[in-house]
């Protein structure tokens, strides 16, 4: 990323959520993950992104240098940090990019702030737990902490769920993952009640009775070859709303920002662009 602008918004339930802004051109809020902080975009996706918008890199409540409170949250109240950080920076409607639950929450922006929405992306994400497909149990149980394990354990079991085969075989791609556990301890590290508190959020989360009310034109990125939130889940939400359309990324999976960043940032602008 170029030189950001770092400060803080606070919530309205008084927290306070960490934010950077960089790039020129229209908004656009990203929207991490599961457990991640605003760094997990990594920097080929995000500089990407910077080329064509001003983006604003939100650590979620719970992780990187946000608060962290150890109490129970919606994602609804994550999407009202998300607008609470448009708030602060005095941005009335912003494009939307959100991955996993990222993109959870950015339906429930979608829904609940429908004027602060010009663009929606929603990558490798689903509608909630009644009418997606889901993963293997076995699968997501690689995402939680392991007690015991180092975080470098940690991560490589996270990362062997979460990245594509080919990714996890390719040179490229242990690099790319040697890199991000090497720069793991430079950002605060997401407790274990964070995984809890957001793991539970996930299970209260169901839009697809609502999807159909989701105005904003909309975009489903999902890479064939994901684990955690398998690729059928990309044509459910297509279905639910109206006019959205799909790219599936080839042999990518959940880390899709990462295994293939200059797709999923080119695809995701040439879509933006187009959005009045």
């Amino acid at each position: 990323m170029g030189v950001a602008k770092r400060d803080y918004a606070q919530t309205r339930d008084g927290l306070k959520i960490r934010y950077e802004i960089c790039g020129q051109g229209e908004p656009l809020a990203l929207v991490m993950g599961f457990s991640g902080s605003g760094r997990a975009w990594g920097e080929p996706f995000l500089q990407g992104m910077e080329r064509s918008f001003t983006i604003f890199v939100i650590d979620n409540r719970g992780t990187g240098e946000s608060d962290k409170p150890d109490q129970p949250w919606t994602l609804a109240d994550m999407a009202a940090d998300i607008v609470s950080v448009l708030d602060h920076a005095k941005v009335d409607r912003a494009h939307i990019y959100g991955i996993s639950m990222g993109g959870m929450i950015a339906q429930e922006l979608a829904l609940a702030y429908p004027g602060r929405v010009r663009g929606l992306v929603l990558g490798c994400t689903n509608c909630g737990v009644s009418h997606s497909v889901h993963a293997p149990p076995e699968v997501v149980a690689n995402l939680m902490p392991l007690p015991g394990a180092t975080a470098e354990e940690q991560a490589r079991r996270a990362f062997s769920a979460a990245c594509g085969k080919a990714f996890l075989n390719s040179e490229r791609g242990r690099q790319v993952l040697d890199q991000a556990i090497a720069d793991m301890g430079k950002y605060p590290m997401t407790p274990v009640h964070t995984f809890a508190r957001q793991g539970a959020a996930i299970q209260s989360f169901d839009t697809h009775a609502r999807l159909g009310e989701i105005k904003a034109p909309t975009l489903i990125i999902h890479g064939d070859d994901d684990a955690i939130v398998p690729h059928q889940n990309a044509r459910i939400l297509a279905q639910g709303i109206t006019g959205s359309r799909v790219h599936t990324i080839k042999g990518a999976g959940h880390m899709f920002f990462w295994e293939a960043p200059a797709e999923s940032a080119h695809v995701a602008a040439e879509f933006l662009e187009t959005v009045k």
